[in-house]
């Protein structure tokens, strides 16, 4: 069985989550895997030499549970597909991975059958971190000191992705980044469909 997989990254707070979670309620057979629910623990977190928690670093996310996480939904996805309904039987299942560093993240560059990339200016997103309640709290000075220098340093690394990865405006309304990415979502699907069929 055929799967279509999605990768919804981007700066923090710019709207990754939500997008994935809208796209779940209207995408048939899909599922979401976060990449936030893979953080290590506080203990095992680094500090730099500013006194900052490094949270923004890909050694803070156990990234092999998140694999085995991955693997199980493909192999579990081969096999769940079973349906009366005709229609429903032919839908490819669907596996939304969101998080702030996927792309940097070699062991995935090979599954993304899309990609999309959310950015927002400096000042929206301080302003938009400066109203989320974070477990431990960012600490004075942590957005400039750490959280920004750490999205240009990755986003600076992306240059060398050899995939197509669609930037998306993260300042749009909810209801605008949903339709851009569900249309053409839409539209990769039925391409995807397609293929199985001529296959």
């Amino acid at each position: 069985m055929k799967t279509f997989i999605i990768g919804i990254s981007g700066v923090t707070n710019s709207g990754k989550t939500t997008l994935a979670k809208n796209l779940q309620k209207h995408l048939p057979n899909c599922s979401v895997i976060s990449q936030d629910d893979f953080f290590k623990p506080e203990s095992e977190i680094e500090t730099d030499k500013n006194g900052f928690l490094q949270y923004d670093v890909l050694e803070a996310l156990n990234m092999e549970k998140m694999m085995s996480a991955i693997s199980c939904w493909m192999e579990s996805a081969r096999h769940s597909v079973v349906s009366t309904d005709q229609e429903s039987a032919e839908e490819i299942p669907i596996l939304i991975i969101e998080g702030f560093l996927l792309f940097n993240y070699k062991p995935l560059d090979t599954i993304w059958n899309r990609s999309y990339f959310l950015t927002i200016p400096y000042e929206e997103c301080k302003r938009r971190r400066s109203t989320r309640v974070y477990q431990p709290p960012d600490s004075p000075g942590y957005f400039d000191g750490h959280v920004w220098p750490m999205y240009l340093k990755y986003r600076q690394e992306m240059q060398d992705i050899t995939w197509e990865v669609v930037y998306l405006d993260g300042t749009k309304s909810e209801e605008d980044l949903f339709l851009q990415v569900y249309e053409d979502l839409i539209q990769e699907l039925a391409k995807q469909k397609c293929l199985q069929v001529t296959a």
